[in-house]
């Protein structure tokens, strides 16, 4: 006697309630053309298939298979349901490399506490191209001097910053992105201005220009070092947090003063500044990534920090050098 067949209230139920196994069950009963074979694929008793067939049967409201003693034949309506089960476990099977495929849309916002001028192929590569591959991410940064990019991220105030750094900072990772080196220069009211093979003793008196970071236990210590070793006893009458006004200080004569050279180049081809002696440079001074590994990082904050350093890790010295890129005109 073949099973009820379900009314349109029990097909509702039927799409809920379901069972998958039952329905894989039947599909290799078909595939294996019979009971036995279907148990042996599947592993489990002759009775628990014939079982599963009639429960499936039964919520069906068919009979999908005529079977009897050397009888073995799949109905109409088993024939449909066959169908649609090898449509359905082939979608399901495709779930796996259709996730992997995906790519998951990361969005938040990123936050770069970073020291000025920084210029560097490198940031402005993962910049560029993490903006392109997240473009729901919105970012924001924030210049200050490195002694307040090192506290924001010890206070975990900040996740991650760009800027410079005298000595490991406990509690903080970092890895070098630009090493860069500091020369003296002079604007074109000082003395010296367009003179050649100048004596560093001529400089000793002069008035400096500099980076309020420029002490012995601040960031630009190599600075404050050079100075005292080579006997400077000029005063320094200026000084800035901010690059861009250091240098502005030194264009306008107030004094000379450091400069890293990948800043001043174009300056000096414009005959605004004028590159005074130790001609070897004062000083490398690296440009560090500094990231606090116990920080509260975003999707989007974990994913940019992750790529920045990930193009920096295993790059050689050579390659981490600033971008020679022309300055704005005025």
């Amino acid at each position: 006697m073949p099973p009820s067949r379900p009314d349109d209230h029990a097909f509702d139920r039927l799409s809920h309630d379901l069972d998958w196994n039952l329905l894989r069950t039947f599909m290799v009963i078909v595939q294996e053309g019979s009971i036995t074979g279907a148990a042996a694929r599947l592993y489990i008793t002759q009775p628990a298939v014939s079982l599963a067939l009639k429960r499936l049967e039964e919520r069906l409201g068919r009979r999908l298979i005529d079977r009897g003693a050397g009888k073995f034949r799949v109905t109409a309506a088993g024939d449909v349901v066959f169908n649609e089960v090898v449509e359905v476990f082939g979608a399901v099977s495709r779930l796996g490399s259709l996730v992997r495929d995906v790519k998951e849309e990361v969005t938040g916002h990123v936050r770069i506490l970073m020291t000025s001028r920084i210029q560097t192929d490198i940031l402005d590569y993962v910049l560029r191209t993490f903006h392109q591959r997240y473009p729901q991410v919105t970012t924001r940064i924030d210049v200050m001097a490195s002694a307040d990019v090192h506290i924001a991220l010890q206070q975990r105030v900040g996740s991650f910053g760009i800027c410079l750094m005298r000595e490991p900072i406990p509690g903080l990772t970092s890895e070098v992105l630009v090493h860069q080196t500091y020369r003296l220069y002079c604007g074109p009211d000082h003395h010296l201005f367009g003179k050649k093979d100048i004596n560093l003793a001529e400089l000793r008196h002069d008035n400096f220009v500099s980076f309020t970071s420029d002490q012995i236990d601040g960031a630009l210590s190599p600075l404050a070092l050079f100075r005292a070793r080579e006997g400077f006893a000029g005063r320094v009458i200026g000084a800035s947090a901010n690059l861009e006004e250091v240098r502005r200080m030194i264009v306008c004569g107030l004094g000379i003063g450091p400069l890293p050279e990948h800043i001043a180049a174009r300056d000096v081809d414009a005959g605004l500044l004028w590159e005074l002696p130790p001609y070897e440079g004062i000083a490398p001074v690296d440009v560090h990534i500094i990231w606090n590994p116990d920080g509260r990082f975003n999707r989007a904050e974990r994913a940019f920090i992750d790529e920045l350093v990930g193009h920096v890790k295993g790059r050689p010295v050579e390659e981490r050098v600033p971008s020679m890129k022309p300055r704005e005109s005025p």
